[in-house]
């Protein structure tokens, strides 16, 4: 091993001028010429090869002197991202310091005195970690400030390369995965003798105390205080993520889609029909969902008489006209106004982004997601992820099985899941419908069910024509499986739907607007109820399509779920609008794509207006959760415009893109909600489709604008934007068997990746009727799951747990499945005989996002400048808003647990003695999303640790800590984003307070108002 350059020679002369600078202990200059008898003082284990009387040069070689051998065309120029005179001379720092550290740990607890005595004469400055552990790390802190070094016995060394001069090495202790403990950093200098002898040298007992920190675990190369360009480079990736964040904050804030936006979250909101009474309540957990029920209420039993607990008559009064008024602006979104003067002033009450603006911040998360340097980062942060998960599995295996195992009665059959993403009209298997449409056709063959062609045809000459009897249906008959040849055509698998191919048989019995009205459909709707009510812990969200070819397919479908009682407790909606504007227009239905927007949003603006005028989709839109977009995201979208047309001018025959359907759905659904949530009307959320196929760009518009999306298996190409989807937990509804027969083998599949890394997922059936072959389609999608991806009870217990977070389910009942305190992050929100997750796994995950998201700590790494990413001028009006809720809603109530947003910029406050004042510590304008539930705030002043973690920290282990107090100067430099590097004024200045020298070993947590290694 020799640090001389291999393709330059000493030159030989005995002139003492001409001889090269010797080697000092811990520095070294790259582009100067070394002699062998350096390399030999170097690699010498023995220090007192090392003459103190050579001269040494304590002055690094410029970077001119470096280069001054290399050849102009060879020399790589200087980069944000790359340095080569930085890069050369931190590789000879690296094998130095490797060489260094072995050669002092190689000694043994009875190390060479004389060896540690000719070191402490070197003029430069050592640091070595002092570590407790159980490997026999051994530390002393004398009172008076002098430190002396104890004799180390390391069985092994782990950690980072030890690239800076200040290293650390991290102790992985059992219990405690996710929060690593530094020891302080200990300096050997030449004074270090007479510190002991008592000279009392102040710079002796200077000691630098990191806090707890991420970096020893990212892996990532340590550099000195000065390695600028890597902490710059770093430092603007952080910043563009918090960028992004920020973004995405604003659009879920205005559109109303954060946790606490909605008014049917709060306590006291009423669900008619009424959920039924729990039969045991667990001695804690409060047993009422409804402080108002309606006198003389009708029982059911579960799993019977579908809808007979339900009177329309219940439902009136209706909630009277509202003073605001709307109107649809030159734009093609509906704008609201307080009142007709505002509405000529052109005034809204919240303006919405235009498209420009729309489009503008798009290009901005697709910019920063195929920035080369941001992706690797990403890819690395998740790759640390994904191996942190691991290693806690390893460790706690066994003791979440016996937590979980300590839980009475509850299991993964009997913990709440939600089928977060399933189609209405293939919510049955194929042996169901089989077995419907033989019943039919035995019991009601005479009944008239289609008119085509100017004719009446009953189900017996409709199954004529098509030459088929009752006897000679089967499975294989039915053809509705999409298991063999559907893969990568998308429109083999919609001919799917047809029953034997024929699409009137489609129409007959699985559509809802049809010659019967779609009985047939509702009967069968209601024995898929019967089933999931009997099953009792299986809940779903069906998606029914409004097409927007007409406006009167909202008065249609609410008829169709109010006539026919289709209300359950179990059982919610989505309403999912399929892209197919071109074949509207083909067929000549309507001039340009402003009628579609016109079709879909106009009786909702309607309706919130004045209840009255459309009774049954007032209480239809009770049940609705929110809104998706469907189609084949694998079409081909070509660009015909440089600068995309208004809607009202778009009249050609090609189909929008899937961006410029995604604005309009999200700007007409955030004018929406503001107005429901001010008549105190549920609000809605837009949960598209999204990264099946086609461009991954599709997910750049998922994570600005939509509260969760479905699918989202596109993400493993996109790691930028998958580590965003993790910071702030957008949920992703996965269907593996749907990606196995449609896009992605089963095998192939992220979903177990994107599990281990934390990602906010769950597992969903997507089209029953396509691929499940059993009555419980939902627990054959987690057996096939668990058998494939070899999931433990905890793993689908903690997939279930994410689909009642997922779903659009009244937050009273999300109370009553998983504990009174779900709306909390970690553990103050986990209840384990509701979920059945042990403490020790939602405690990892928790801490473990708390630690990502201090990676963008602004006070840290970026301070936002004035008036830097901020929300629209006119989003403060949210506030201004007088939220005055209809009867019996009340919006703000004595429970201080729930507090209702007024937009991304409210602050929610807890009394100080409360739980959630511990748990979640507001100090600055809240962030949407699990950011915003982490207390991490953009405020420009740093947080001090407690404001992030609470009142006490505690590790995975359950030990809590308090930090110790580390004084700094306040005009110290940015830190470098490594852990373990302190500016060269911090070593100097940093003095350990005395009331805590003796808990920073233990703790570490510095006064700095950072958190040192809270980047990595």
């Amino acid at each position: 091993m020799s640090f001389a350059h291999a393709d330059l020679e000493p030159k030989p002369g005995p002139d003492i001028v001409n001889a090269p600078p010797s080697l000092s202990e811990n520095e070294y200059s790259p582009g100067v010429h070394y002699t062998e008898m350096d390399a030999q003082r170097m690699m010498s284990n023995d220090d007192d090869m090392i003459d103190p009387a050579t001269p040494r040069d304590s002055e690094p070689a410029s970077e001119a002197d470096s280069l001054k051998d290399v050849l102009p065309r060879d020399r790589q120029q200087k980069t944000p991202t790359y340095d080569y005179a930085y890069e050369k001379s931190m590789s000879h720092t690296e094998a130095k310091l490797f060489y260094r550290h072995h050669q002092l740990m190689s000694r043994g607890p009875e190390g060479d005195r004389s060896s540690s005595n000719a070191s402490r004469n070197h003029h430069s400055t050592s640091n070595i970690v002092s570590t407790p552990s159980d490997a026999g790390f051994a530390n002393e802190v004398k009172d008076d400030g002098n430190r002396r070094a104890s004799s180390t016995t390391p069985s092994s060394i782990t950690g980072q390369p030890l690239i800076s001069e200040n290293f650390t090495v991290p102790i992985i202790q059992p219990g405690s995965i996710g929060s690593s403990h530094e020891a302080p950093l200990r300096t050997f200098d030449s004074h270090e003798g007479d510190s002991e002898a008592g000279s009392g040298d102040e710079n002796a007992s200077k000691a630098h105390f990191p806090a707890e920190q991420l970096g020893n675990h990212q892996g990532a190369a340590q550099v000195a205080a000065d390695g600028n360009p890597v902490a710059s480079e770093l430092n603007v990736i952080c910043r563009k993520l918090w960028g992004l964040l920020d973004r995405r904050s604003k659009y879920i804030g205005l559109s109303l889609q954060g946790p606490e936006d909605n008014p049917k979250d709060n306590l006291a909101w009423k669900i008619y029909p009424p959920p039924p009474e729990p039969a045991w309540d667990g001695g804690n957990e409060p047993g009422k969902t409804n402080d108002y029920q309606p006198t003389e209420q009708k029982q059911r039993k579960m799993g019977q008489n579908i809808g007979e607990d339900f009177d329309m008559a219940e439902c009136f009064p209706l909630p009277a006209e509202s003073s605001w008024v709307y109107k649809l602006d030159h734009n093609s979104v509906y704008q609201v106004y307080e009142s007709d003067d505002a509405a000529g002033r052109n005034q809204p009450v919240v303006p919405i982004p235009s498209l420009r603006d729309f489009y503008m911040d798009l290009d901005a998360v697709i910019d920063i997601s195929t920035d080369g340097p941001a992706k690797s980062f990403a890819f690395k942060r998740l790759s640390y992820l994904e191996g942190k998960f691991q290693l806690h599995t390893l460790l706690n295996e066994y003791q979440e099985m016996a937590d979980s195992k300590k839980v009475p009665h509850r299991d993964f059959y009997n913990v709440r899941k939600v089928d977060t993403h399933v189609h209405h009209s293939a919510c049955m298997n194929q042996k169901h419908l089989l077995r419907f449409i033989k019943s039919k056709m035995k019991k009601s063959p005479d009944e008239v069910v289609l008119f085509r062609d100017g004719k009446h045809l009953t189900l017996k000459e409709v199954f004529e024509s098509i030459n088929l009897t009752a006897y000679d249906l089967s499975i294989d008959t039915l053809d509705m499986h999409a298991h063999t040849d559907s893969f990568h055509r998308f429109d083999k698998f919609n001919l799917k739907y047809n029953p034997v191919g024929e699409s009137r048989l489609r129409e007959i019995f699985l559509k809802t607007d049809n010659y019967i009205k779609g009985r047939y459909l509702a009967e069968i709707t209601k024995e898929v109820m019967s089933d999931l009510e009997s099953s009792k812990y299986q809940m779903v969200e069906w998606r029914i399509s409004i097409y927007g070819r007409s406006i009167e397919e909202w008065d249609k479908l609410a008829a169709w779920v109010v006539d026919n009682k289709l209300f359950s407790p179990n059982v919610r909606w989505l309403i999912q609008v399929p892209r197919l504007y071109d074949v509207y227009k083909s067929s000549g239905m309507m001039e340009n794509y402003e009628q579609v927007i016109t079709n879909v949003f106009k009786p909702l603006f309607e309706v919130t207006e004045n209840p009255s005028s459309h009774p049954k989709l007032h209480i239809f839109l009770q049940r609705v959760v929110g809104f998706d977009s469907v189609d084949d995201e694998s079409k081909a979208e070509r660009r015909l415009y440089r600068k995309y047309p208004i809607p009202k001018e778009w009249s050609t025959k090609q189909n929008p893109p899937y961006t410029y359907w995604l604005y309009f759905m999200f700007a007409n659904i955030a004018s929406l909600n503001i107005w429901r949530k001010q008549r105190g009307f549920n609000t809605f959320v837009l949960r598209p489709h999204c990264g099946e196929a086609g461009d991954p760009d599709h997910l750049a518009v998922g994570f600005l604008c939509c509260h969760s999306i479905s699918h989202g298996i596109l993400l493993r190409k996109v790691p930028l934007l998958q580590y965003l989807y993790y910071l702030d937990q957008i949920g992703v509804a996965m269907s593996p068997l749907s990606n196995n027969a449609l896009f992605l083998t089963y095998d192939k599949n992220p979903c177990a990746s994107f599990f281990r890394r934390g990602l906010n997922i769950s597992l969903s059936t997507d089209d029953p009727l396509q691929f499940a072959f059993t009555k419980e389609p939902l627990i054959e999608e987690y057996s096939v799951a668990a058998q494939i991806y070899k999931f433990s009870a905890v793993d689908m217990c903690e997939l279930a747990k994410h689909s009642v977070e997922q779903s659009g389910f009244e937050l009273p009942l999300k109370k009553r499945w998983l504990g009174s305190n779900c709306h909390l992050p970690g553990v103050a929100g986990n209840n384990v005989a509701k979920s059945n997750v042990p403490d020790i796994r939602e405690e990892f995950r928790h801490e473990t996002l708390v630690q990502e998201l201090k990676l963008f700590r602004i006070g840290r790494y970026y301070t936002r400048m004035p008036g830097e990413l901020t929300t629209p001028a006119k989003q403060q009006n949210i506030d201004e808003i007088n939220f005055t809720p209809s009867s019996p809603i009340s919006h703000k109530g004595n429970d201080v647990n729930h507090a209702v947003s007024k937009g991304a910029n409210q602050v929610v406050e807890y009394p100080p003695n409360s739980p959630e004042s511990k748990v979640m510590p507001f100090t600055g304008p809240k962030m949407q999303g699990i950011a915003g539930e982490c207390g991490i705030s953009p405020s420009p002043t740093p947080l001090p640790p407690s404001a992030l973690l609470g009142e006490s920290a505690p590790s995975i282990s359950g030990t809590g800590s308090v930090g110790a107090t580390v004084a700094r100067p306040d005009d110290l430099p940015e830190q470098t984003i490594f852990p373990g590097i302190v500016h060269e004024r911090a070593q100097r200045t940093n003095i350990p307070t005395q009331n805590s020298a003796g808990n920073d070993q233990d703790h570490g947590i510095s006064d700095h108002g950072e958190f040192p290694g809270d980047v990595s």
